[in-house]
């Protein structure tokens, strides 16, 4: 059975599949930071965890793909279904968004394009991640 082409889609559909693809790229991307995290301070009860991710610098490159996944939540959650240049719009800034970098952000790099870049070359789920989201763009 043929896969149906993304622009065929029902525009909710795609919403609802890019938002699950980039819920486990941010999962793939918490689970790498943490490892690094975990090695300078040690291990972190699951608690523990949540508190950091909203409140250490450590972890505040992840905020901006955090932002994104509630903004389609909110679209998700509107009575009629996204437009078709609201979505293009959307894709948009998820692509620009997943742009890695080598650049450090005091070379004009952006925080997350950077840390994206270290995530990728660090971590096989994290490839594989951003390789599925990428497939819905």
């Amino acid at each position: 059975m043929a896969s149906t082409p993304q622009r065929d889609r029902d525009p909710g559909e795609r919403l609802h599949e890019l938002r699950r693809a980039l819920v486990r790229l941010h999962k793939a991307l918490v689970d790498f930071e943490r490892i690094e995290y975990e090695r300078v301070h040690g291990r972190l009860t699951s608690s523990e965890l949540l508190q950091i991710l909203i409140h250490d610098p450590w972890f505040a490159w992840l905020h901006p793909l955090s932002e994104l996944v509630v903004r389609i939540d909110e679209f998700l959650d509107e009575e009629q279904p996204p437009a078709e240049g609201d979505l293009r719009a959307l894709v948009h800034q998820v692509r620009s968004l997943l742009t890695p970098t080598e650049e450090q952000p005091e070379q004009g790099g952006s925080p997350f394009g950077s840390r994206y870049f270290e995530a990728l070359q660090g971590s096989p789920a994290v490839v594989l991640a951003h390789a599925e989201v990428q497939k819905l763009l």
